[in-house]
């Protein structure tokens, strides 16, 4: 170590910008640090005074002594009084099998190239069965993004102010896991008032997504390896929480007026419960009929079984008065309703809710609290204000109207620019559009062509457990505007004709 070749090695290790805004004295324990590991300084090998080092270094002695402190407790240096400082006996190389001396690794510990990580079974199927799609950036035709640039974020922010200063520092403790009791009150007010809905706010647990929600359905409704209902097609977050819950997944189809009920009554697979979205069905857009939605009541109510509702993006209807929920024509008690807050606010606050059953309040509640505890208290509280003060009512009003203008955008787009390659059903709310494609063309090769233009595609086939043999597309269209609409479907046009 006393040789100028070491001690410009360590200079250099100093000087890597990694370590630039670093204090002086871990700058200087981290570069050690690294040429023990990398063997340079084998065990056993003897370091240099810190007043001596110090002086080569130009800096203090206390600075290299709290150095050679924290080496210590570490684990890589031994220090004897009168003796000196030396490298520990087993550290660095040594306790990777390199030689003594030697400024490589064995070759059994060499990096290798990577190889399939070592997964449980279950792991193994869920890399197997694909993630959800990417939704981290605002791009053509993504759905489920609403539009976020037009978002009241100066309110948002006097709200949240006004909570910190009147909650001070008990916001910053482990929350309800129920969730805030002023939020779980709005919800419930909201929901009464515009959903139809019977709810007190004991029944709302507030949680961080629909996802989430899923999942703990899945968990505490459902044995693994039993069956869980779905419609067909149907959302691919909803049957990736299944799977992940090592759920068998029976699909029922969908038509113009929703789920097949006939078809459900007709399901030989034992199971009691079915997840559904029947205000606007992922993804055709198709409102549940009345009649139906009375005889989903009535079957789960034979069952004993469980109705999960996703009522993912209600607000957003277009044409008339939207069907009033499940949950609140189910005078049996069996619907277990889920609210999220990505679609209708914006998708970072992370925070949607349930409602439920009484008597699945205790073990939900429970086996949140063992998931991830609770919700952010600050972002619970802002968003109570911001409910009880009419700004989110005043906000869905405003983004109605605008997401309405932008699905017609893309259907008008869609029929000028690719009539005869798919066409466009309008749906009456939600925040996309599907398209089927015309015979001749088949969605693959569609994405394909798309892809290389650098268009993401939304296919339809993976949403379905019986995939068409054409297929089509999902487009979004809420987080565009008219303009954009039109140039991403113009370089869509361009891309497959």
């Amino acid at each position: 170590m006393t040789s100028n070749f070491e001690l410009d090695s360590l200079k250099i290790s100093m000087a890597d910008p990694k370590l630039a805004s670093l204090e002086l004295r871990v700058r200087v324990q981290r570069a050690l640090r690294q040429l023990i590991r990398e063997g340079r300084l084998a065990p056993g090998c003897r370091l240099p005074a810190t007043r001596a080092l110090a002086q080569s270094l130009r800096l203090s002695r206390d600075t290299i002594e709290m150095a050679y402190v924290q080496l210590q407790l570490d684990g890589y240096l031994c220090r004897r009084k009168g003796s000196g400082s030396f490298v520990a006996d087993r550290s660095g190389s040594s306790l990777l099998g390199a030689a003594v001396g030697k400024n490589h690794l064995s070759a059994s510990l060499r990096p290798q190239p990577q190889a399939a990580p070592v997964l449980s079974a279950r792991g193994a199927d869920i890399l197997a069965g694909g993630g959800v799609a990417d939704q981290q950036q605002v791009r053509a035709f993504a759905t489920g993004l609403p539009e976020t640039r037009t978002f009241p974020l100066a309110v948002w922010e006097r709200l949240q102010r006004q909570v910190l200063k009147d909650y001070r520092s008990s916001v910053l403790l482990h929350g309800d896991p129920q969730g805030a009791e002023p939020l779980r009150q709005a919800i419930a007010d909201y929901l009464n008032l515009e959903r139809g809905a019977r709810v007190t706010a004991d029944q709302v647990l507030v949680l961080s997504s629909t996802r989430q929600a899923l999942f703990l359905c899945a968990q505490m409704l459902v044995d693994a390896g039993a069956t869980m209902l779905m419609e067909d097609p149907g959302y691919f977050g909803a049957r990736k929480s299944f799977e992940l819950a090592q759920l068998k997944i029976a699909p029922i189809p969908v038509d113009a007026q929703g789920l097949r009920t006939d078809l459900l009554r007709a399901d030989r697979s034992g199971a009691n419960t079915i997840y559904v979205t029947p205000s606007h069905q992922y993804p055709t857009g198709a409102t549940l009929a009345l009649k139906r939605r009375l005889d989903l009541i009535a079957w789960a109510a034979e069952r004993q079984g469980w109705i999960i509702e996703d009522d993912y993006d209600s607000q957003f209807h277009y044409e008339g008065v939207p069907t009033a929920c499940v949950q609140g024509l189910d005078q049996f008690h069996r619907t277990i309703y889920l609210g999220t807050f990505s679609k209708s606010l914006y998708p970072g606050l992370r925070m949607g809710y349930m409602v439920l059953p009484h008597e699945l309040l205790k073990p939900m509640r429970h086996a949140r609290s063992i998931l991830d505890g609770h919700t952010p208290q600050i972002a619970q509280l802002t968003l109570a204000r911001f409910m009880d003060g009419g700004h989110f009512a005043a906000h869905i009003r405003v983004m109605r109207k605008i997401y309405a203008q932008r699905r017609d955008a893309m259907a008008d787009a869609v029929r000028r620019r690719l009539d005869g390659i798919v066409t466009a059903h309008l749906p009456p709310g939600g925040l996309q559009l599907p398209c089927l494609l015309t015979a001749g063309r088949t969605e693959a090769e569609t994405i394909r062509q798309a892809a290389r233009a650098g268009i993401q595609l939304p296919g339809l086939s993976r949403l379905y457990a019986n995939p068409p043999a054409t297929g089509g597309w999902l487009l979004g269209f809420a987080a565009l505007s008219p303009e954009e609409i039109e140039a991403a479907i113009q370089r869509l046009e361009k891309a497959i004709r």
